[in-house]
């Protein structure tokens, strides 16, 4: 499965599928380095540090341009120098490919 999370777009999810195990979520882990899946496998997250708190907004402010073009939207958590960003699909209340794909292309902003 590598690097096909980057060629691939979030598609719209408006419900209606199940979604991922841990069994089947576990893949695609191995394509967005430094996330974690949840203990109850909803969702995954990744922290991030910065130098700065200005640094630190520009990062969030390129993931904002991002999700909008994916049309897939994390939640965003920012405390100062510290970012955290947790990832699923809400329509559905747990994770599809959406929010690896979206992971995946967070970690080339980094």
């Amino acid at each position: 499965m590598k690097n096909n999370l980057l060629k691939k777009k979030c598609v719209p999810c408006e419900g209606g599928v199940m979604p991922l195990t841990r069994e089947q979520s576990l893949p695609y882990m191995a394509e967005v380095l430094g996330w974690e899946i949840g203990i109850n496998s909803k969702q995954i997250s990744r922290d991030f540090k910065f130098d700065d708190f200005k640094t630190a907004m520009k990062f969030v402010n390129s993931v904002a341009e991002l999700a909008e073009e994916e049309g897939h939207h994390p939640d965003i958590h920012i405390s100062y120098n510290k970012v955290r960003l947790i990832n699923s699909t809400h329509a559905i209340g747990g994770l599809t490919e959406n929010d690896f794909i979206l992971a995946a292309k967070i970690n080339r902003i980094k």
